[in-house]
């Protein structure tokens, strides 16, 4: 035990999540008879939820503070209509309509923010408010009817990485995977450095060897899986390059900033973090306003997707939203929660919305199955946390924590 714990450095709770992610998609993958790593099936998975994992990474600072925002499906609608129609009426280029819409979606969220952080609305009503408003602000700007988006924007929702070098596996996806891989050698020895500068004993080097080569295991399958098989059709999708980079940009922003700092102090004790000096209605503030930013993300992914904006758009939207937040790992209470973590539960969501449809499950029995997966996740960790036991993270932080012979180790 406790060399699997300084192989995994501690992270106990993301690795079991992902542990979980494998275990589920390996489970469908048996049960489809190989249908769901496949080439093809992988990349339909991604394009198909990208914009539900893009602003699950907005949603996780939101319930982290302790608020909710019900309206990112509505502010999505609203501004994959204001860039179709941009483009299409105004005869503007496409680039400039995208961050038109991105614009709409970062006044959106500051109005949010606004009611929130200045007249203390709380961000439910503010938020189911909003869900109301920009739905049928949505619906009076396009007139209910479908509006085209031009071949760059469609690009962005549904296109992929070139075949650059000619290479019989997709020259653009080895690259990433080089990069990725680059990055997480770069990223240990990195680590490593800064705990022999700050005095502290490193794990043993063959710890950080063996990570490395587990997390090059995953990068290899994923460059496999999507750069092989279909070399002129496919690759990796440009909806995960998108998501990929927002991923490291938020974990280094809620990680390493003091923007990030300051949403896990509001989260976890308003009052306290408002005497040390945080600037908590800046922090509500800027928050609901990155959600709405990030909802314009997803907005511009999705109508790249379907190749059209219309008065549906982004409907329920908001439910698998949260529901990824939470499987994710974020407490309902605030204080809590992860970009990775988030990534990996919407991940979870798709695996099994994926999973059902290619086993023939009807659309009724998915719902109520999602429904009671999301309601185990939350409900086990409260129960144990009320009755004095320890969460699932706890569980598995605690069995990690004792020594061969069940002593803490020190």
């Amino acid at each position: 035990m406790k060399s699997l714990k300084q192989v995994l450095g501690g992270d106990v709770r993301q690795y079991g999540m992902l542990l979980a992610l494998v275990l589920l998609t390996l489970f469908f993958h048996w049960k489809s008879g190989g249908l769901v790593l496949t080439q093809s099936n992988a990349a339909n998975i991604l394009n198909g939820n990208a914009y539900i994992l893009v602003m699950a990474i907005g949603m996780v600072m939101v319930i982290v503070i302790g608020q909710i925002d019900l309206s990112v499906g509505s502010v999505a609608a609203v501004v994959g209509i204001v860039v179709a129609l941009s483009i299409k009426n105004w005869g503007i280029p496409w680039w400039l309509g995208v961050l038109l819409g991105l614009g709409v979606g970062m006044l959106i969220g500051m109005w949010q923010g606004f009611w929130l952080a200045y007249v203390g609305v709380p961000g439910f009503i503010t938020t189911l408010a909003g869900m109301m408003l920009f739905r049928g602000l949505n619906q009076y700007i396009g007139k209910s009817v479908a509006t085209t988006v031009p071949s760059e924007i469609k690009y962005i929702g549904g296109g992929y990485l070139p075949n650059i070098g000619g290479l019989p596996i997709n020259g653009s996806t080895v690259l990433l995977g080089l990069i990725a891989l680059a990055a997480v050698i770069f990223g240990e020895f990195r680590k490593r450095a800064k705990q022999a500068r700050l005095g502290s004993v490193p794990a043993p080097i063959w710890t950080m060897v063996v990570r490395i080569v587990l997390v090059g295991i995953v990068i290899f399958g994923a460059v496999w899986l999507f750069g092989y098989g279909e070399p002129d059709r496919l690759s990796f999708p440009v909806t995960g390059l998108i998501l990929a980079v927002l991923v490291l940009i938020y974990q280094f922003v809620t990680q390493r900033t003091p923007f990030g700092r300051a949403i896990y102090a509001v989260g976890g004790n308003r009052a306290a973090a408002q005497l040390s000096g945080i600037n908590t209605r800046a922090t509500y503030f800027f928050t609901m306003a990155n959600m709405s930013f990030l909802a314009g993300v997803a907005a511009v992914m999705f109508v790249g997707r379907a190749g059209a904006s219309s008065g549906q758009d982004g409907t329920m939207w908001e439910l698998d939203v949260i529901a990824s937040v939470f499987i994710g790992g974020a407490a309902v209470s605030g204080g809590i929660g992860t970009v990775i973590g988030s990534i990996i539960g919407g991940l979870v969501m798709a695996v099994l919305n994926n999973g059902l449809q290619l086993l023939g499950v009807g659309a009724d029995w998915q719902k109520m199955i999602k429904g009671l997966v999301l309601l185990a996740a939350v409900a086990f960790d409260i129960y144990n946390k009320t009755q004095g036991k320890p969460s699932i993270t706890g569980m598995l932080q605690r069995a990690f924590k004792k020594s061969p012979k069940g002593v803490e180790a020190k």
